[in-house]
């Protein structure tokens, strides 16, 4: 390791394509790249100068070099090549000195590629552990083979990370032992949106991307002649025969004038343009596994008109910032486009397009793969030792009492409840700031329907909730094996939650002194009702940047209020408390820009009483 990165958690080689290769998975890859750098890991991306023959991609494979779709990753080498194999065993022995090794996988015929890397970085006796990243686990159009390989493939790694919770079910389905499932964060190219003219009229659908058969264009187009109005671009490469079949469809006499081809590669520098003469983007796909256009879509301005497929229905809420269809329904479609022929209908659904947060996904999605990159930690291996008699000490040094509460919680500790991170609702996040009423009311009710211990209030069930989201979505490896401090006191469920779930946490009073060892816990909590005090802000911050490990998470609520209300933060209060987190090496998970800071001066706007709280915020933070 440099002396520069001496501090890095863990040196990381991430394996997949990057500039001058383009699409997606390519985009997605650098930008991961960045963000686990960001996160304080020796990252090398190791890429490809040629990923694939050109009978299995019959489009252009890069973009030219001065053209990049994000802004590149500086340390990257490029020393694989589909057709030298040599290059894939030389490459594994590179690899096999860092401590985790990412592994993109893009197609099955990549899987001998992979296979002879691994083989030459696993052989010692030490190996690094290996996380497969995984954007479809098969192709949209299988080949014979293709499932034998991913077998093959999907047997040697240690852990899998897909998008989707269907993905998640194919990969297991084909032996992945240890399979994690995280959302697809954002990795949106193109830059800021551009300025649109104003315009009143039908929906100017546009329909992005690779032109294949999956993509259901060709039932976009039917549907289209049988709802006046709506005009369709279809702008980017088209594959095989499909061009001439789409434009034969649309010759159809209905459809003169109201559909346009855009054929070609739709270069980073022209999405913005391209997206500001549209208002909704079209993503009729028949079947679809993880895809970033409807969140493109938004943060663009348009509504969106998508299948409900893939993670299209977790990006799109039916009927306010866009429609959902199901795949294949002719009917619903011509209904959907009939709609949208309304320009009442097309504005309502733009002005609801979602803010995109483009941070706290990112922190999520680098907690899960560190999560999957840990062996059972030494802490929870200590705690074990200790319940069958090990003398050996525990990392964690806390007052008689406690410590034997440790050792009774990780003997009686046993999964109760199977939750998965999929199984919360999308609207439950790290970080959050209530409001109104009836935000607490639907968290009691959602920990109700997922079978959570009845305890506490609503709010308390709302503070725990987006608590045991973060533990579950960013610190837990499948395994439950994450060491969690827990200091919100026993009114508080989220310590009753987290034991039902499978984990064992150490529950310790709000503000009770610990001597606890460095970077020795995964989680620290401190929830409703015992919020964090305002004077307490900097002891225990303090103590999370000494005893987190890298990548662990603080876990917080705050009562927001005026500052006659003692404890209480003001939103510049918040603010400076960020600053005062980022100093201490804790980033925030969550966009404070964004949402957040509209629902904490909503609240304040909404307050009748100067002498009481207006609001509860919870700010779920990593440590770098």
């Amino acid at each position: 390791m440099s002396p520069g990165l001496a501090a890095a958690a863990l040196r990381i080689a991430v394996v997949g394509p990057t500039h001058p290769i383009k699409g997606g998975v390519a985009v997605h890859t650098t930008e991961l790249a960045h963000h686990l750098n960001a996160a304080g890991h020796d990252v090398t991306l190791v890429s490809w100068s040629q990923l694939y023959p050109a009978r299995l991609y019959p489009g252009e494979t890069t973009v030219p070099l001065d053209q990049p779709e994000v802004t590149p990753y500086a340390r990257t080498v490029r020393p694989l090549h589909w057709a030298k194999p040599l290059s894939w065993r030389r490459t594994g022995k590179h690899v096999a000195a860092y401590d985790l090794i990412v592994l993109v996988h893009v197609i099955p015929q990549i899987v001998p590629a992979h296979l002879t890397l691994l083989r030459a970085a696993t052989g010692g006796a030490h190996p690094p552990r290996v996380v497969a990243l995984v954007h479809n686990v098969l192709p949209h159009e299988t080949r014979p083979g293709d499932e034998r390989l991913m077998r093959r493939f999907l047997s040697r790694v240690d852990a899998v990370l897909v998008h989707t919770r269907q993905q998640a079910n194919v990969a297991t389905s084909l032996g992945a032992d240890l399979v994690r499932v995280a959302p697809l964060p954002p990795h949106l190219p193109g830059g800021p949106p551009a300025r649109r003219e104003p315009y009143a009229g039908p929906a100017r659908l546009v329909a992005l991307g690779i032109v294949r058969p999956y993509k259901g264009l060709d039932g976009l187009l039917r549907a289209l002649a049988e709802a006046p109005g709506p005009t369709l671009t279809i702008a980017g490469e088209v594959w095989g025969d499909l061009g001439e079949e789409l434009r034969e469809l649309a010759g159809d006499p209905r459809l003169a004038g109201r559909v346009s081809f855009q054929e070609g590669y739709v270069p980073a520098a022209e999405i913005a343009p391209l997206l500001a003469c549209h208002d909704v983007m079209a993503l009729t796909y028949t079947s679809a596994t993880a895809s970033q256009n409807a969140i493109l879509g938004h943060a663009h301005g348009l509504a969106v008109l998508a299948s409900a497929v893939g993670s299209f229905p977790h990006d799109v809420s039916d009927g306010v910032d866009g429609l959902l269809v199901r795949p294949g329904d002719h009917d619903a479609l011509v209904a959907a486009l009939t709609r949208l022929a309304d320009p009442e209908v097309v504005a309502r659904l733009r002005e609801a397009a979602p803010e995109v947060n483009l941070s706290g996904p990112w922190a999520e999605y680098v907690g899960a793969l560190e999560a999957l990159a840990a062996a059972p930690p030494a802490d929870t291996e200590a705690v074990r030792r200790a319940v069958s008699g090990d003398p050996r000490p525990l990392p964690l040094r806390l007052a008689g009492q406690v410590r034997d509460g440790v050792l009774g919680l990780a003997a009686a500790a046993r999964p109760r409840i199977e939750l998965a991170p999929g199984d919360l609702p999308d609207w439950v996040h790290p970080t959050d700031v209530l409001a109104l009423d009836v935000d607490a009311d639907a968290a009691r009710d959602a920990a109700r329907s997922l079978g959570l211990p009845r305890r506490g209030s609503r709010v308390e069930a709302w503070a725990a909730l987006g608590g045991l989201a973060a533990v579950l979505r960013v610190r837990d490896d499948g395994q439950r094996s994450a060491l969690i401090l827990d200091g919100s006191g026993g009114a508080s469920p989220f310590g009753t939650w987290a034991k039902a779930v499978g984990f064992a946490p150490v529950e310790v009073d709000p503000g009770e002194e610990l001597d606890v060892e460095p970077q020795s816990l995964d989680v620290m909590a401190r929830l409703h009702p015992a919020d964090v005090d305002a004077e307490d802000v900097s002891d225990l911050l303090g103590q999370a940047a000494w005893a987190l490990r890298p990548g662990g998470l603080l876990i917080t609520t705050f009562a927001l209020g005026p500052s006659t209300v003692p404890g209480s933060l003001s939103v510049a209060d918040v603010r400076a408390v960020l600053a005062h987190a980022d100093n201490a090496g804790l980033r925030l998970i969550g966009d404070l820009d964004g949402d957040l800071t509209a629902k904490m001066r909503r609240a304040q706007q909404h307050a009748y009483d100067p002498r009481a709280a207006y609001g509860l915020a919870r700010l779920t933070w990593r440590r770098r």
